[in-house]
């Protein structure tokens, strides 16, 4: 099972293929998806400081590409397939956001050997 690292929080694993926004709130990690995991905000943006994210799917790079200045190491944590350890560090939570009732609808469970598709 790969291990996810989230830089001053702690980890935990999860089985292959796991959608990374998932595993982080599985582990207790109040991280922010308001979209559901569809790509469509950037709340559950995560820096890849570790690990091989893999590759951006469609709808994660048409995102991206709307914010200026992105750095490279930015990904949306909805978008990645955990097949790899990674060390990440979580830059939204609902702890952090009080105005916010709740982290937003969970992202859907989608089968480890398939592809992301945009929901």
């Amino acid at each position: 099972m790969p291990v996810v690292k989230m830089e001053g929080i702690g980890e935990t694993t999860c089985p292959e293929g796991k959608r990374l926004v998932l595993a982080i709130e599985d582990s207790g990690v109040d991280i922010l998806h308001r979209c559901g995991g569809n790509a469509r905000c950037t709340t559950c943006r995560v820096e890849v400081v570790g690990g091989d994210a893999g590759p951006m799917t469609e709808p994660e790079q048409t995102r991206l590409a709307r914010l200026q200045d992105w750095p490279e190491d930015l990904r949306l944590s909805c978008q990645i397939q955990v097949r790899d350890d990674l060390t990440v560090r979580v830059l939204r939570r609902l702890r952090d956001n009080p105005d916010m009732s709740d982290s937003g609808p969970r992202p859907i469970d989608w089968p480890a050997d398939h592809p992301l598709p945009p929901e």
